[in-house]
């Protein structure tokens, strides 16, 4: 065993230690291989080592890393037009981490709410939501207990309920600057907003004056279908932020924005390693592998097959059912199963599968954009075996 006494103790960890991955794929010390349903939380868009990110890193390293954010590099430039040409927003703003873009986020709305409206900042979130855990992101965020955690906590944050516009209007007042929410709430457990709502609310900002942040950390870049899941609801949110699945497995975030909200002065936003061009440069060839003609009408289909074959599950052992949007999805259990099954996943051999359990009523499924239906097929068949057994 690869001694691990030297990291910092933050979770609990199973006893193993990943050492290399290939798409759908990865293996630990001992040569076992996982087929991973999770990657990364949803973070490895294109699996795991792609050519096309190993191909980028490579080329780039070999070029220039980090000119520092003081000056413009290509990469960043090709990126930031390749997001602006394919979504309705005018600029963008990397940063490092999901949590860095909606802490952008919060203070680009904060800063607008100070020069359009007479320092409104108040930006209404929803129960369960999740948008980070910087400080200001887990007051943002309506995880339950997260109240009380590393208190005090950024104030101006209330709390409206996923697809009630009613909780939503009711917090609106003289201070509020902002509505902002994730278009499927992931940690919540795979709760999708409904269109409607999402068009609801998009009109309620508009009458009301206020600004629509889209939270797309998880949902963004294809995971739903669709390059952006708002897009679904045929809407035009005012701020996006990205994150995940726009890197392909590197640490790379960003804040997206339309022109006239666009407020920031000198010195109100930056950061060391925000836009650098080794990252940038694999964002860009993400964003080209996604764009590629039929790449995304493959991720419906995918996540058609994953659908019906949960469902089919569902039916079979009388579990409630399942739901979720693309290739982020949820089968639910009728009890607290969840961690159990997820334990139970990893311990099959000779090959193992990464499950996720964000709720202990839950299971969530994250596969690679790039998945097989092979694959699909083989994660269900192993499930079928989990379920039978426990």
């Amino acid at each position: 065993m690869i001694a691990t006494d030297a990291l910092m103790w933050i979770t609990p960890r199973p006893d193993l230690v990943f050492v290399e991955g290939q798409g759908s794929w990865i293996v630990d010390q001992n040569g076992k291989r996982y087929l991973d349903f999770v990657q990364g939380w949803a973070v490895n868009s294109l699996g795991h080592s792609p050519a096309v990110i190993r191909d980028a890193l490579a080329a780039q390293a070999g070029k220039l890393i980090n000119p520092s954010p003081a000056f413009f590099n290509e990469p960043s430039v090709r990126l930031a037009t390749l997001l602006t040409e394919n979504s309705c927003f005018d600029r963008v703003f990397f940063t490092s981490s999901g949590a860095e873009a909606n802490e952008g986020a919060i203070k680009l709305a904060r800063k607008w709410g100070q020069k359009q409206r007479n320092g409104a900042y108040e930006i209404i979130t929803l129960e369960d939501g999740f948008h980070g855990r910087s400080l200001a992101t887990m007051s943002a965020s309506g995880k339950p207990g997260w109240d009380t955690l590393f208190a005090p906590q950024v104030a101006g944050f209330p709390k409206a309920r996923l697809n009630d516009l009613d909780s939503v209007a009711s917090l609106i007042g003289p201070k509020t600057v902002a509505v902002m929410l994730e278009p499927v709430q992931g940690e919540a457990g795979v709760v999708p907003a409904s269109i409607e709502f999402l068009r609801d609310l998009r009109q309620l900002t508009i009458d009301r004056g206020l600004l629509l942040i889209m939270d797309e950390v998880q949902t963004g870049m294809g995971r739903t279908g669709t390059l952006f899941a708002h897009e679904q609801a045929d809407i035009q949110p005012d701020i996006m932020t990205l994150g995940k699945g726009i890197g392909g497995g590197v640490p790379l975030a960003a804040l997206l924005a339309r022109e006239e909200f666009c407020c920031f002065e000198a010195g109100d936003q930056g950061g060391t390693y925000n836009g650098n061009p080794l990252m940038t440069a694999v964002g860009v060839a993400v964003m080209e592998t996604l764009l590629a003609p039929g790449f995304l009408a493959e991720v419906s289909a995918k996540a058609s097959r994953l659908s019906e074959g949960l469902q089919t599950l569902s039916t079979e052992f009388n579990l409630p059912g399942e739901r979720g949007s693309g290739l982020l999805r949820a089968l639910l259990l009728p009890d607290d199963r969840g961690p159990g099954l997820v334990a139970a996943a990893r311990a099959l051999n000779p090959a193992g599968l990464l499950l996720n359990a964000p709720r202990p009523n839950l299971l969530r499924f994250m596969p690679a954009l790039t998945v097989s239906d092979s694959e699909i097929e083989q994660m269900l068949g192993q499930l079928r075996g989990l379920l039978t057994a426990n």
